[in-house]
């Protein structure tokens, strides 16, 4: 009765005027009531800080990495303005274009890239690497630092012996067991190795890498013999425009200027506002991902913000009523639990956002030297300010719910309401108030979003709000089983069985905070497994062993007969390969044509196609036909089903390609759907035969053979072909994993937040339920239940919580699992049975952990002074 003695002389001086305090009674009475302390609002303080410092966290990181690629743009992209040409180097007209902007001040650099084979000459050891040969002009922007010391131009000049030179990565020594100063065999060429690489600006622009970095001069790439016809080889063209066009607007009207006096070129253009649309799209990605986890958890918090109250508004029933009793009105009554509750929760905000902004800060130290991208970490106030407002926002959200019930029901009520809670509703104005802070978390969680990733943020939302909507039913239907299952002789379950249903139950909030977030982890954790799986597992099984790219027509004998002297192998398929842009959709230019945003990437630069006259294993055919063997008609084309979709075209429709400065347009016969996932050789164009048999062209190859063999093979193909690559798959893979993992952990890291905010929201709700427990315990060990069989209901009781909503949450986390995998992935589904188990043991294990901590305090109280408070 202490509250009332300190909070109804306010009230009561209140109303006779007699007030000293400037500030409005509300105010006066809820800073009084805080002066006791944040006993009762932990959880809610805690599920707010976690939430509010996830969200914070995840925005400031992303944050730095997008500043990073702004701000670093030049430098990452090697220009102001570049240009990637795929197979070719630029015709006249583009030339003169691009020596136009040299004559004004500025300045052009080129650059090739290409894959190859590197072979060390003191061992017999070999690998895949990325070949960068760059001009004298290289780099414009930033430095290519070496570990030696030396400039670019020194290391890469030919010696005095006549051999050129060529800087590595670091990794390349290690995988071949070379030093500097040993000799390194490109293509027909030996190479010196001058030095390791410690810093290549320009090398993220690159994309995904398979091998590692080997620079050499491009005077020595056209020694080597590796460029011919058909050759797989980005060309690249980057310009420092003079000092007077170097503003954002200049260089975007430059890039505008080009497009319309080059329409044809085929080329792709960036500037330094999109040095690495990749990696951009992929941190963008990643990051709302991470965002809506942590709003996930917030929401989860939320859960346990609305209990955290429940819990403080029983405690403080005598209060209300009092004040009610004096005359309080019900505007008032909600005025001054508001006020705390907002009080607190700006303190978890604060907090959460001291956290959030500290964490890239901690991490810079470790993330600097692993990050692709120049990163910075400083306190970005977006990311925070949206953070601070998602906290406020579930905190209204959240909290008004509980409070608008405590201000309607009468003094009478609300003692009534501890055995018998009243199903009344709130008032229209505070269920619109709760409605709209929810609205408010859905919009700016879509609004905020960019275009091509709405679509995602949407169906997370409407999947989140699914999942509370199938755990709130789940509670309903465990309570009325519960109910109805009638009385069963065991004493301990029939106790397990009532507490399940009985007023001031923890049953909905358990299954609603437990459910959600293991329903997430659930969902990740099966999506991870299945791409471990098929990466690691299944792939191997029916890929190919190698890739042999760029074999000319003149080598196929010398090859074939190399793979005929060789033991263990079991497939082996060549295609014929030819390069060229797709220049027309119905005598529409591409850059006219109006596509899809996840189609148009085919539209861009050169694209592989082939002819033939059967059906490529791994195909199969939707709409049209296949033409016969024997066909020698007009040029016809089999296209994929899925860019055909996106382009808006069908049977009938005609493709325009361009094979080095040759339009050839054919008629789709034929639309395929191509699984992608067996690793063997296929295309999205498919040609009939005929029109580009004399066309210039490689072959490419798989070779499928017995593990064992596979270094030998590659050695006697690589020393015989030169200008030959291989690519092992098993090494490709090793690449792809990698990559997978870190994002994966990047997920699951996350995923455990959301965890974390569950497992508080429990204890929250096992702690609003705890004084239940102490006034039943006493009760049945005054009847003579001993500690032990009180202990076995109550484990009951808990056990069947945690096992109904693990049970749940695997059924909900297993099938958005697999949408994903088989919707959004296009991949392969495997149940995986041992990811379930394990997620209902673990949920039933925490579950009555956290209930048998709670019940054993319980257990411990003495009976006599618990009965008279009572």
């Amino acid at each position: 009765m202490s509250d009332i003695a300190e909070t109804s002389p306010a009230l009561a001086a209140s109303v006779r005027g007699g007030g000293s305090s400037r500030l409005p009674l509300p105010f006066r009475i809820a800073s009084r009531e805080l002066r006791g302390g944040l006993k009762g609002f932990r959880i809610f303080l805690a599920c707010l800080t976690l939430g509010v410092a996830a969200i914070a966290s995840v925005g400031s990181v992303s944050s730095a990495l997008m500043r990073g690629l702004a701000e670093e743009g030049q430098t990452i992209l090697g220009g102001d303005v570049g240009f990637e040409i795929v197979h070719r180097e630029t015709n006249a007209d583009e030339r003169a274009w691009l020596n136009a902007v040299v004559e004004r001040g500025g300045a052009l650099s080129k650059t090739a890239d290409m894959r190859a084979m590197g072979r060390a000459v003191k061992n017999t050891e070999r690998t895949l690497v990325e070949l960068k040969a760059v001009d004298d002009f290289y780099p414009l922007y930033g430095e290519v630092t070496l570990a030696s010391g030396q400039s670019l131009d020194s290391a890469l000049a030919r010696g005095s012996d006549g051999a050129f030179g060529a800087v590595v990565e670091p990794v390349l020594l290690e995988r071949l067991g070379l030093e500097t100063g040993d000799e390194l065999n490109v293509g027909n060429l030996t190479f010196v190795i001058r030095s390791a690489i410690d810093n290549e600006p320009d090398r993220v622009a690159g994309g995904f890498a398979i091998g590692p970095r080997v620079m050499i001069s491009d005077e020595a790439l056209a020694e080597t013999g590796l460029v011919t016809i058909g050759s797989l080889v980005d060309y690249e063209y980057r310009l420092r425009l003079p000092a007077a066009e170097q503003t954002n607007e200049a260089v975007a009207a430059f890039v505008e200027e080009t497009k319309e006096a080059l329409p044809e070129s085929g080329w792709r253009i960036r500037d330094r506002s999109n040095s690495a649309p990749g990696i951009r799209r992929t941190v963008g990605q990643v990051a709302l991902f991470l965002t809506l986890v942590g709003l996930t958890a917030l929401i989860v918090g939320g859960v346990g913000v609305g209990n955290a109250i429940k819990s403080y508004i029983d405690k403080k029933r005598e209060v209300i009523a009092t004040f009610k009793c004096l005359g309080a009105p019900g505007g008032l009554i909600f005025q001054i639990y508001f006020l705390q509750v907002m009080a607190i929760a700006l303190v978890g905000v604060a907090i959460g956002l001291g956290i959030g902004a500290m964490v890239p800060m901690i991490a810079q130290a470790s993330l600097a030297e692993l990050l692709p991208v120049p990163t910075e970490f400083a306190v970005h106030t977006g990311p925070l300010v949206l953070a601070a407002i998602y906290g406020i926002v579930t905190a209204i959200a959240f909290a008004v719910w509980p409070l608008a019930r405590a201000r309607d029901i009468p003094a009478a009520g609300l003692f009534r309401d501890i055995v018998a809670p009243a199903s009344r509703w709130p008032r229209p104005f505070y269920i619109f108030l709760t409605l709209g802070s929810l609205a408010t978390l859905a919009v700016l969680a879509v609004a905020l979003t960019e275009d091509y990733q709405r679509l995602f943020a949407v169906w997370f939302l409407v999947g989140t709000a699914a999942a509370f909507g199938v755990l709130l039913l789940t509670a309903d239907l465990m309570m009325w089983v519960a109910k109805r299952v009638g009385r069963p002789k065991m004493p301990s379950l029939r106790i397990a069985l009532a507490n399940l249903y009985r007023p001031g139950a923890p049953t909905g909030s358990v299954v609603l905070s437990l459910g959600l977030g293991l329903t997430l982890l659930v969902t990740i954790s099966l999506i991870d497994g299945n791409i471990t799986r098929q990466v690691s597992t299944q792939l191997p099984d029916r890929a190919p062993s190698f890739f042999f790219l760029d074999l000319q027509k003149g080598q196929l004998d010398g090859f074939n007969t190399i793979l005929d002297q060789t033991d263990g192998i079991a497939d082996v398929n060549r295609v014929p390969m030819i390069r060229g842009p797709i220049v027309a959709v119905n005598d529409v230019r591409a850059g006219d044509v109006e596509a899809t945003p996840d189609s148009r990437w085919a539209l861009r630069g050169d694209r592989g196609f082939t002819y033939s006259a059967a059906l490529p294993p791994g195909s199969d055919i939707l709409e049209g036909e296949w033409w016969p063997e024997d066909y020698a008609g007009p040029p016809l084309v089999s296209f994929v089903k899925d860019l055909a979709d996106g382009w808006g075209i069908g049977i009938g429709d005609t493709l325009t390609i361009d094979v080095l400065g040759r339009e050839i347009t054919a008629e789709i016969a034929s639309l395929r759907e191509v699984t992608w996932q067996t690793g063997g050789i296929n295309f999205i164009l498919v040609f009939s035969p005929g029109v580009l048999d004399n066309a210039p062209q490689t072959i490419l190859s798989t070779v499928t053979m017995d593990e064992a063999g596979e270094l030998e093979l590659q050695r006697q193909v690589t020393d015989a072909f030169p200008n030959v690559t291989s690519i092992r798959v098993k090494e490709a893979i090793s690449s792809v994993s990698a990559l997978l993992e870190d994002l994966v952990l990047a997920v699951r890291a996350t995923s455990v937040v959301t965890i974390i905010a569950g497992i508080l929201v429990l204890a929250g709700a096992m702690a609003a339920g705890h004084r239940h427990r102490v006034y039943d315990s006493v009760v049945l060990k005054v009847l003579g239940a001993t500690r032990a069989k009180v202990l076995g209901a109550y484990a009951l009781e808990y056990a069947l919580l945690g096992f109904g909503t693990a049970l749940i949450a695997a059924s909900a986390g297993t099938l958005a699992a697999y949408l994903v995998i088989t919707q959004v992935m296009q991949a392969e589904w495997a149940f995986l049975p041992v990811t379930l188990a394990i997620t209902v043991i673990g949920a039933t294990v925490i579950t009555m952990g956290f209930g048998l901590v709670g019940t054993w305090s319980a257990l411990s109280r003495k009976a006599a002074p618990i009965l008279r408070s009572e």
